[in-house]
């Protein structure tokens, strides 16, 4: 079964985490991001890889050179991971005679809503994966948000993993106590609203800009290393 073998292959490869979600509920705020027309790929294949704890559990030092430096290398690292992993798996499912795209680990799509061409969290959701937390990230339940993310989309008739997750962080703020710019409301998820209900993205990327200004690599990763979930 191509299910079962494409799961075992991303492991394979190296992913911690797979799974595929059904995007038919999910088709206008796929558009209105990316303008992605799910008719040509309803289905999402979700790929994650784990950060390093030793890496994560450094961040409150990050603005000591060697703990930033070996975030940025991990964080690039790790990305490029997730770009042969699904480059591999779209071409075997074109070889199997279906449309696959790969979307990329980490590429802006648009300068002005600082965002890229079709969200990862969304799919790892949708797939079952985990949920997405107060700090804007997929939250999975053994590992909190310390995975990276990558998709591919396909139209390979392939069977959901699961269906989006209940939110679990009820009433923890610690992600949005401690951002350093107050870029969260705290508010939960919800498909239905814009993400400036949540989180104001545009704070995070003047802070990390301030950074390199000071000649300080732009780490932050606060709200990563702070959820209970992944402790």
């Amino acid at each position: 079964m191509l299910d079962e073998w494409l799961d075992e292959f991303s492991r394979k490869l190296g992913s911690d985490y797979y799974g595929v979600a059904d995007l038919n509920d999910a088709k206008d705020f796929i558009f209105n991001q990316g303008e992605i027309n799910i008719e040509k790929y309803p289905r999402a294949i979700s790929i994650g890889i784990l950060l390093l704890d030793t890496i994560v559990d450094d961040l409150p030092r990050r603005f000591e050179k060697s703990v930033a430096v070996n975030y940025h290398h991990t964080y690039k690292i790790v990305n490029l991971q997730l770009d042969l992993i699904a480059s591999r798996i779209a071409r075997t499912i074109q070889k199997q005679g279906y449309k696959a795209l790969p979307v990329p680990a980490s590429e802006r799509f648009d300068d002005k809503r600082i965002c890229a061409v079709f969200s990862h969290k969304l799919a790892a959701n949708l797939a079952g994966l985990g949920w997405i937390g107060k700090n804007c990230l997929l939250i999975t339940p053994e590992n909190g948000p310390r995975v990276r993310w990558t998709t591919i989309l396909t139209n390979a008739p392939l069977s959901p993993t699961g269906k989006s997750m209940k939110n679990q962080c009820g009433d923890c703020k610690e992600c949005v106590d401690i951002c350093p710019v107050n870029a969260f409301t705290g508010s939960n998820f919800n498909r239905e609203e814009d993400r400036e209900v949540r989180y104001d993205a545009r704070k995070c990327e003047i802070y990390l800009e301030k950074l390199e200004q000071t000649g300080k690599l732009p780490v932050c990763g606060l709200c990563i290393y702070k959820c209970p979930f992944g402790k």
